[in-house]
């Protein structure tokens, strides 16, 4: 990681920015465990409860995976094609025990990946079993615009721009606050050679299954 990021981050309604935080080879190095896990869980467009496919793709690593259908959002053990999710890779692992500084792994690596049209409403992760561990949140690729609001649906929000290498630590205040990504800039990065945005966000999830 760069020397800057001993620096202070970026404090933004309670949520903590390190700008420019992993090095182009760090990235490409972890863009590449990402496809290693892809290839064990593939990517798959996931459905609302509602029945709405969204417009990111979505596959998981570590003991359990994030899951969205028509029967709700939950963290199941295996992939919807039946498999058990892959290890989390290891330089993920790293890079949450540094910004942490937790003894507690996290249980769930959830991977989005957005390709050009694709956003995420705005939303709460509010499906763990404790909340006082914080979430963390890696960009990779092109740009998102990284809206962000308070505890209510409704309320002011602020935004910003996220660049690939730039990690975010959701806790205390920030835990439980609205947030999405409302659009990408497709192409503004060369870390994907066919463009789009991958991000990636840590949960311990604890005991909630």
């Amino acid at each position: 990681m760069r020397a800057e990021n001993l620096a202070e981050p970026l404090k933004i309604a309670g949520f903590e920015i390190f700008k420019d935080c992993l090095t182009p080879e760090e990235q490409s190095t972890m863009v590449a465990d990402l496809r290693a896990v892809a290839q064990v869980a593939p990517m798959r467009h996931p459905v609302t409860r509602w029945g709405k496919q969204m417009s990111v793709k979505m596959t998981s690593a570590g003991r359990l995976g994030w899951i969205s259908d028509k029967r709700g959002y939950r963290y199941e053990a295996r992939h919807p094609d039946g498999m058990s999710w892959p290890p989390i890779p290891q330089r993920i692992l790293d890079l949450w025990q540094s910004k942490t500084n937790l003894a507690r792994q996290p249980d769930c690596c959830l991977i989005n990946f957005y390709g050009e049209g694709a956003r995420m409403g705005l939303h709460q992760d509010n499906d763990e079993g404790d909340f006082s561990y914080p979430v963390l949140s890696v960009s990779l690729g092109d740009d998102g615009l990284f809206r962000m609001g308070g505890t209510e649906r409704g309320g002011k929000t602020q935004s910003v721009w996220l660049s690939s290498g730039d990690v975010v630590v959701m806790g205390g205040t920030a835990r439980l606050a609205y947030h999405g990504v409302d659009r990408i800039r497709f192409g503004s990065s060369s870390l994907l050679p066919d463009g789009g945005r991958i991000n990636i966000t840590l949960r311990v999830v604890a005991d909630s299954n």
